[in-house]
C-alpha cells in the first residue's frame, strides 16, 4: 500500500464491496488510536487509505491523546454513469432511474416511482423492489469503468425521497446492496454517487453541503463536492462526506497449531 497508511478490503455477506464510507470514516479513528500514523497532528490528521476502488483519505479530530468525530473524506472520483434511464419493472412498471458512480456504482429512484415512501412504507417492501431494479438495470446495461472492468459492476440500487434538488433541508434514502442487505447508514458511497448526479445535473454547486438521512436509522451524512476532476472519458467531482463512526467492540482470534481445520473450511 504504497503512500498508504493502511489498505483495506470490505466484506459482506455476498462478497466484498470496492468501497464503503462509513467505514472509512471507522478506519481514520483507528489508525490513530492504534498508531498506524506516525506523529498525528492536532487538531485534525489526514490518513490515507488504499480501497479497492482507489486512494481515499480520511479527516480525523485528534486531541493528542485520542481520536474524535466528526470524521470526513474525501472520494475518490465521482461520476454520473448514465441518466434518466428508462426501465421496466416487474409489478411496478417503467420507472426512470440514474446510475452513479462513487467508489461503487448503484442505480437511483425515488421510492415514489414504485408506489412506496422511502420513509413508512415496509422495510421488506422497500428491499424486495430496489432488488428488482438492480436485477433489471444488471441485465440491460453494461457497465464502464475507466480504470479497472473488475469495478464495472452495479452493487445496488438506492431508494430516496426524490429531494434532488439543493435544500437545507435533509433528504432521505435506502441502500439495498449485494445479497439484499441494506445500510445502517446514509451510505459513504451511495452519497458520494448521489452527490456526482446532482452535480452533473446542476441541482446543486462546488462546496454546497447537503444533508442526507437514512431511512433505517436516522443517522445522518454531510456531503459536498469539492472540486471538479475528469476520470477517463467523465466529468468528475471529488466529493467529501462526513459522518460519526463509534467503537462497538473488540474481537480476538486464536489460531492453535494443532487444529486441523485452523486456515478454515468451505461449504459447497
Amino acid at each position: 500500500a504504497a503512500g498508504a497508511d493502511l489498505a483495506a478490503l470490505f466484506l459482506h455477506g455476498a462478497g466484498y464491496s470496492a468501497m464503503c464510507g462509513h467505514a472509512v470514516m471507522a478506519l481514520g479513528r483507528f489508525a490513530l488510536d492504534y498508531g498506524l500514523v506516525v506523529a498525528p497532528s492536532c487538531p485534525e490528521t489526514a490518513v490515507h487509505l488504499l480501497c479497492p476502488c482507489g486512494p481515499v483519505t480520511a479527516f480525523v479530530p485528534w486531541d493528542g491523546h485520542r481520536s474524535g468525530n466528526p470524521v470526513r473524506f474525501h472520494s475518490v472520483p465521482a461520476f454520473a454513469a448514465a441518466t434518466d434511464l428508462a426501465i421496466d419493472v416487474p409489478g411496478h412498471g417503467k420507472v426512470v432511474i440514474d446510475i452513479g458512480y462513487g467508489g461503487t456504482f448503484y442505480a437511483f429512484l425515488s421510492a415514489e416511482q414504485l408506489g412506496l415512501d422511502v420513509c413508512s412504507s415496509k422495510t421488506r417492501d422497500l428491499i424486495s423492489a430496489a432488488s428488482m431494479v438492480t436485477e433489471v438495470v444488471k441485465k440491460q446495461f453494461k457497465l464502464h469503468h475507466p480504470e479497472s472492468e473488475d469495478l464495472a459492476f452495479l452493487y445496488g440500487t438506492i431508494l430516496t425521497d426524490g429531494k434532488d434538488a439543493f435544500s437545507e433541508e435533509p433528504t432521505t434514502n435506502i441502500c439495498v446492496f449485494a445479497d439484499e442487505q441494506v445500510d445502517r447508514s446514509p451510505t459513504g458511497s451511495g452519497v458520494t454517487a448521489r452527490i456526482a448526479l446532482q452535480y452533473h445535473k446542476g441541482l446543486i454547486q462546488l462546496n454546497q453541503t447537503r444533508t442526507f438521512r437514512s431511512s433505517t436509522t436516522g443517522s445522518l451524512f454531510t456531503g459536498k463536492a469539492v472540486k471538479a476532476t475528469r476520470f477517463g472519458d467523465y466529468n468528475a467531482v471529488i466529493v467529501e462526506v462526513s459522518g460519526e463512526a463509534f467503537y462497538t467492540g473488540t474481537a480476538t482470534f486464536t489460531v492453535e497449531e494443532e487444529d486441523s481445520l485452523k486456515h478454515g473450511f468451505l461449504f459447497k
